[in-house]
Order: C-alpha cells, then structure tokens, then sequence
C-alpha cells in the first residue's frame, strides 16, 4: 500500500488532475468559515480559553486536510483529511465534559475516552443494518452521532441551555450523514453528486458545537481566565 496511490471514491472526480473536483474542493471553506465564528464569538463573549482557540485551530485544519484530499487525492491527503476529524472529537469530548457537563480534570479526561471507545460500538451495529458500499463510507461516523444525540439528551435532562445547541447540531449532522451516503447513488443523474453538502453541513454543524461551548459552557462564567 503506498501513500502515493490515488483514490478515487466521489462522484465529481472523473480523472487523477489536482482540480478533478472543483465543488468538493471548494466546499471546504465552510470548516474555515467555522473557525472564523468560533474565534469571533470568543472575542465577543471576551472568553480566552486555551481549548476554544485549539478547537478553532482544528476547525481550521479539518478545512485544509480535506481540501488536500479532494485535490491530491492521494492515500497520504486521506491521512491529512482524517487525523484533524479524529483530533476535533477527542478535544471536543473532553472540553463538554468539562465545561458542558461539568465534570473535574480528574473525571473529565476518562470520561471523554470511555466516551469515544463506547460510541465506536454503534459503528458494529449500523454495519449490521446496512453494507459498507450502501453507506458509502459514512459508517465510520456513526460514533460521532452517537455521541452527538447522547450528549443533546443527557444536558436536557440536566436542562441546560447547551442542550438545544448540541440537539441543532445532531439534526445537521444526519442531514450531513445522508448527503455523504446519497453521493454515490445520484452520480448518474447529478455529476457532481452531494459530497459538497458533507462540507457544508459540517461546517454549520462544527459553528453550532463551537457556540455551544463559547456561550453556554463553564467557561462563559469566568472568561477572562479561561484556559
């Protein structure tokens, strides 16, 4: 397996050029769009938190690694697209369970691993609903769902205002889900099929976990040193 192969997954790319897949490419600029409102709502709510401007960095690089991906389309560009997603979700599970939920360092981190490793569960059992090809891919984001529609429920029952943000979120993100899985069935009648509203939809959805931490987790309360 080299790093150098070329892949060749999604509708809008017929050949191996750098700009084979022009929407895809440019769709990406909804994840930088992302970071950009997640460092403005910091500024504006004056929060100087550490792990915001590292989620906002992420957000960042989530956009670069996956245009990378839909250019170079390389197995290495694959690795530059994945390692960011990866990264965003472990930060961002430990940040909600500290700021969101309100658990200690102490609880927080593991909290946030056993979090992750049980979400990986559900992966198994949507493979068991349906097959890799119908899924197009997706299955490897049913942990991420998991833990988005467990977290909305847990902060309603706990009534915090967070919840209806985390809930927003999970509502985009089936909506992101279903665009990924369409792209493979429409290729014969829309080209360019809908792996651009995979980055649109993440964008938006990225935006809303991002506001949700700024506005309504533990850090608002003590902003100016949050770290």
């Amino acid at each position: 397996m080299s790093l150098t192969e070329s892949i060749n997954i999604y509708c809008e790319r017929l050949g191996p050029e750098f700009w084979a897949e022009p929407v895809n490419a440019a769709s990406n600029i909804a994840f930088i769009v992302a970071a950009v409102i997640g460092v403005r709502e910091a500024r504006k709510n004056d929060l100087r938190s550490g792990w915001v401007n590292l989620l906002c960095f992420l957000a960042f690089c989530i956009g670069i690694g996956s245009f990378m991906f839909h250019t170079f389309a390389q197995r290495w560009a694959g690795i530059a697209d994945v390692v960011p997603i990866l990264l965003f979700i472990l930060v961002y599970l430990f940040t909600a369970a500290r700021y969101l939920f309100g658990l200690r360092w102490l609880y927080a981190v593991p909290a946030a691993i056993a979090a992750f490793g049980l979400a990986l569960l559900a992966r198994g059992g949507v493979l068991m609903i349906a097959t890799k090809e119908q899924l197009n891919g997706t299955e490897g984001y049913a942990p991420a769902l998991a833990l988005l529609m467990g977290s909305a429920i847990i902060l309603a029952i706990m009534r915090r205002t967070a919840a209806k943000w985390i809930a927003a979120a999970t509502i985009v993100f089936i909506a992101s889900m279903g665009a990924r899985i369409a792209d493979v069935h429409v290729c014969e009648t829309f080209p360019i099929g809908t792996h651009f509203l995979w980055h649109i939809f993440n964008g938006l959805m990225i935006a809303l976990l991002l506001i949700a931490i700024i506005r309504h987790g533990r850090l608002a309360l003590h902003p100016s040193g949050a770290v």
